[in-house]
């Protein structure tokens, strides 16, 4: 239950960077389709959300039986994880919940002298691996990885199921998910709160091979998904070209501040997403998100042990919120060149 207290809590009123929440809103056709459906929410949608899944096999090219829909992809995660993660291995930094959620893990570490860069043909499965994961684009660095690779890996391991969580391939990235239906040891998780700004509707979706989406499919809520969230999601989803150009904005906003940092003597790290990393040191990230907290502004530091304390994840909030995140890091690390933080 870590993650509930860092989440900030509905009533929060600053600024909250801590969940990489795109801070545009939901496009207006997403929000219309919405509105359209709230006054039929007496009755419930298609069973299995059929008509987003029909869309999604469609736009991925994808058979629409290996679809599997459900209320965010966090719980699809915890589902493959109860399922196949015995035995675990990440590439590290990875996303928080993953460490959390698997019995045993093993790592890859991504350095940071090489940007947090990797290749994934050198990657190295330990034996007895159930579930290899990767992140792509990863979180919390927000780099790529050339996908070249996967094949040879899931044909190299037939035992270990390999999952890539695609949550941000909408801004940036080489999906796999047309695969899934080529290797039965392929999974593929995806969701429409990054860069589709669905946070709040709570839409994920996976691409597995059969058995698993059997699985997953049959033992799941015959109704994923509010009417509202399933109308916002299909609106999104046929007006792709608009996420698109919204990306391109965000990517905008993103070096601007990752300037704006650097100006302040932060190291950045490169990114393709709307979120990077950054090093405070010789400061501790976890005093300086408290100092920043007292200004009702919420960030995450990463706490990860063999990076040091100075690492936090930064997220772009739109310019004249960066510019209040900006001001308040100028006044706290003045501050702390006159007193240690």
């Amino acid at each position: 239950m870590s993650g509930i207290a860092e989440k900030g809590g509905g009533s929060f009123h600053g600024l909250k960077l801590l969940l990489c929440e795109n801070p545009l809103p939901p496009i207006d056709e997403a929000i219309a389709a919405a509105q359209a459906e709230a006054p039929k929410s007496n009755y419930y949608t298609e069973p299995y959300s059929a008509p987003l899944r029909r869309l999604i096999s469609d736009q991925l090219g994808v058979p629409e039986r290996l679809v599997h829909i459900n209320a965010g992809s966090e719980l699809i995660l915890r589902q493959l994880f109860d399922r196949f993660g015995q035995q675990v291995h990440l590439l590290t930094p990875t996303y928080a919940l993953f460490p959390e959620i698997a019995r045993r893990y093993s790592q890859t570490r991504l350095m940071p002298d090489k940007d947090f860069a990797f290749d994934l043909a050198e990657l190295a499965i330990p034996t007895g691996t159930t579930l290899a994961v990767i992140v792509n684009p990863n979180n919390p660095n927000g780099g790529t990885f050339d996908m070249a690779p996967l094949p040879d890996l899931l044909r190299g391991h037939p035992q270990t199921r390999f999952l890539v969580d695609e949550a941000f391939i909408g801004l940036a990235g080489e999906s796999v998910a047309h695969l899934v239906p080529q290797h039965r040891n392929l999974l593929v998780t995806r969701t429409l709160s990054k860069a589709h700004s669905l946070a709040g509707f709570r839409v994920g979706y996976g691409l597995f091979p059969e058995d698993v989406a059997d699985d997953l499919n049959q033992h799941n809520d015959a109704y994923p998904l509010a009417r509202a969230s399933q109308a916002a999601a299909i609106a999104t989803l046929l007006h792709e070209d608009r996420i698109h150009q919204r990306v391109v904005q965000l990517r905008g906003w993103t070096e601007a501040l990752a300037a704006e940092l650097r100006a302040l003597g932060v190291r950045t790290f490169p990114t393709r997403t709307y979120f990077f990393l950054a090093d405070f040191a010789p400061h501790d990230a976890s005093v300086v998100a408290s100092q920043l907290a007292r200004r009702a502004i919420l960030v995450k530091p990463l706490g990860d042990a063999g990076l040091g304390p100075g690492y936090m994840r930064v997220t772009t909030a739109t310019p004249s919120d960066n510019e209040r995140f900006v001001e308040a890091l100028r006044e706290i690390l003045s501050d702390a060149q006159r007193r240690p933080v």
